[in-house]
């Protein structure tokens, strides 16, 4: 049988995040030259170099990237199958809120992963806009939040992933070239919302906000009925909706940035369960075939 080691898959993990093999190897508790070896096992295994190497250190090859984006899948299952017949098993109640652009699917599958290995914990969880998730937390009426953020990380936050953001409309919709853009959004609050008329503002284009939802479902219904154009990500991408591209004068539309879902940090003061059910979640989420 074929496969990887996993101290080697490791070691691999520790060397992309350390920039060098004289950095990692404090980390992994090894001699450099230990850690050089693990490299050139790895290498010899896949048959093409993982790792450019230079005076400043070491970046990965494309062949590195892939077999890193494995290691970490590969790694996260590990763990899961030590925690799940020898680690701890999480008992008690932790608050958890999310933001609704967050994937729904992909918060079903954490959230039923997490609930089968530990199932004496209970998650109760909010869906709600980020800027009531973060307001919640630090608060304290949340022990957990999984946010959107637009630009940068927050503060020691921790990245699930990334997505696209796009303006969408109905495929039908048809909207008269002399009249400011109709707008389909959520409340100010939102940061989509934020971010779309600022665009706008920025480049001159003329809108209005014909229709404030009170949540992403209630958008994705406006925008499908072909009450106007929105703002959303990749995975709120509903039916009846498609990537909006204005034609002449408006051709000159404002491009959108990334965003990320991030889990907040531990708040000050949390306690030892918060904190594992944090871990558990990170782990399961890089566990899962969805990042």
């Amino acid at each position: 049988m074929q496969g990887f080691d996993l101290l080697q898959l490791h070691s691999l993990r520790v060397v992309a995040e350390a920039g060098s093999l004289t950095a990692a190897a404090p980390r992994l508790f090894l001699s450099q030259s230990a850690v050089s070896e693990h490299m050139r096992k790895l290498e010899a295994a896949c048959g093409q170099p993982l790792l450019l190497r230079s005076k400043s250190g070491v970046v990965l090859t494309p062949a590195g990237t892939r077999l890193l984006a494995h290691a970490q899948r590969i790694l996260a299952l590990s763990e899961q199958a030590w925690n799940d017949l020898c680690g701890p098993q999480l008992q008690g109640h932790v608050r958890l809120g999310v933001s609704d652009y967050f994937r729904p699917q992909a918060l079903a599958s954490l959230l039923a992963h997490v609930a089968e290995v530990h199932p004496g914990l209970r998650l109760h969880v909010q869906v709600m806009h980020s800027s009531q998730v973060r307001s919640m937390w630090q608060q304290g009426a949340l022990d957990l939040g999984l946010c959107m953020q637009l630009e940068g990380d927050a503060e020691g936050a921790s990245t699930l992933c990334s997505e696209a953001l796009h303006w969408v409309a109905a495929p039908h919709a048809v909207f008269a070239q002399d009249q400011p853009v109709p707008l389909v959004l959520l409340p100010a609050h939102c940061s989509l919302h934020h971010l779309a008329v600022q665009r706008l503002a920025s480049q001159g284009q003329a809108y209005e906000v014909v229709h404030l939802a009170s949540g992403v479902a209630g958008l994705q219904a406006a925008v499908a009925a072909g009450l106007g154009v929105g703002c959303v990500n990749t995975s709120s991408l509903g039916a009846g909706m498609q990537a909006w591209k204005p034609q002449a004068p408006r051709a000159a539309w404002p491009a959108l940035p990334a965003v990320q879902f991030q889990l907040l940090p531990l708040r000050a003061g949390a306690s030892s369960l918060v904190a594992q059910v944090r871990a558990a979640l990170l782990s399961q989420w890089a566990a899962l075939p969805l990042s």
